[in-house]
C-alpha cells in the first residue's frame, strides 16, 4: 500500500491527472498568483516519485511527469479508508451521513437512488 499523499501533493496530482504528461512549469502555471517556487514543486514531485505515484521521462534538461496511479484508484482507496476509519467500515452509515449532512436536494437524492438501483440490478445479474 502506498503512503498517502499530502494535500499539496494531491493538488499537484490533479494537474498531472488532467494533463497526462506535464512538466513542472505546467504545474506551476496551474496555480494562482503568487505561484509556488520551482524548488517547492520539485520537492513535491520528488516526494511523489519516491512514494510511487508518478514517474517521468527525461526530455533534455527537463522532466515530463506522468501518473502511475489512476485517479479513480486513488480516490477509491481514500474513500474506503475514510469509511473504515470514521464509519466502522459501514458503507450504509457513510451513505446515510452523506445524504443527511450535505443538504441534498430532492433531485440529487433521486439521482443517487437511481445510481444505487442500477448498482443493485447489476449485482443481481
Amino acid at each position: 500500500m502506498k503512503i498517502k499523499l499530502s494535500k499539496k501533493e494531491e493538488k499537484v496530482m490533479e494537474v498531472i491527472w488532467s494533463g497526462k504528461h506535464v512538466f513542472a512549469k505546467d504545474i506551476i502555471d496551474s496555480y494562482d498568483d503568487p505561484k509556488p517556487a520551482n524548488t517547492t514543486i520539485s520537492t513535491l514531485l520528488k516526494r511523489m516519485y519516491d512514494k510511487g505515484y508518478i514517474d517521468y521521462e527525461q526530455m533534455g534538461n527537463s522532466r515530463r511527469y506522468f501518473a502511475l496511479v489512476k485517479k479513480d484508484d486513488y480516490f477509491t482507496k481514500e474513500v474506503k479508508g475514510m469509511i473504515s476509519n470514521f464509519f466502522n467500515n459501514s458503507t450504509s452509515q457513510f451513505a446515510s451521513f452523506f445524504a443527511k449532512s450535505n443538504n441534498m436536494s430532492v433531485e440529487e437524492l433521486e439521482k443517487l437512488r437511481a445510481i444505487i438501483d442500477n448498482e443493485i440490478d447489476r449485482k443481481k445479474k
